[in-house]
């Protein structure tokens, strides 16, 4: 006989997931509101958007601490496929920026961050089926959207393993939780300034 106990306490992805939940949806609903799939030039402002957050933290993926707690970062880093897919949609980069997230950014609030970032991953399985309906796929316009060959939902279950492993103070959840709440925020600010 086989039982699947369930953890008596939420685990910290599962209590991220809880406390980021208004500011996430109301981005989904946000980015849902403008269409997104009426036609390839809707879809390619929201790769413009997706371009400047992971433009924001491409440094996180090389950043030693982050790399010894969380196996494999360095290759979920998807920038180089969103500018690719932004190529193939006949748009330039965006205009260079200050980044969104402090260069001198503590370990907590870059956890949040990178949590955001892959919890993306996952919803963009779902989005990489509605871009088929405007001919674009894994090889043209959409290649960041692909789902890991393991998989996405093992690959995030991979992903929220090693977060939930790592050993934070309450204080520092908490901070890791404001983090994750501003890459959202952030996401936000690129949409309404992409979407005029």
């Amino acid at each position: 006989m086989n039982t699947t106990e369930t953890p008596a306490f939420p685990t910290r992805s599962q209590r991220l997931k809880a406390a980021t939940h208004g500011t996430h949806d109301s981005l989904d609903k946000r980015i849902m509101a403008e269409d997104i799939f009426a036609s390839r030039a809707r879809f390619a402002r929201f790769v413009r958007v997706q371009y400047r957050f992971h433009r924001d933290i491409q440094a996180l993926y090389a950043v030693p601490a982050l790399v010894a707690l969380l196996p494999g970062l360095a290759e979920r880093c998807r920038l180089e496929q969103i500018a690719q897919d932004l190529g193939d949609l006949e748009q330039g980069l965006p205009a260079a920026a200050p980044t969104a997230l402090p260069a001198a950014v503590d370990l907590p609030h870059a956890l949040g961050w990178l949590y955001v970032a892959e919890g993306s991953n996952l919803g963009g399985t779902i989005l990489f089926k509605m871009a088929a309906k405007l001919g674009l796929g894994a090889r043209f316009g959409a290649s960041h959207l692909v789902a890991h060959p393991d998989g996405a939902a093992r690959h995030w279950r991979q992903f929220t393993a090693a977060l939930d492993a790592v050993p934070l103070t309450a204080g520092q959840e908490a901070e890791a939780i404001e983090g994750a709440n501003a890459a959202f925020r952030t996401v936000r600010g690129y949409v309404e300034e992409e979407f005029v």
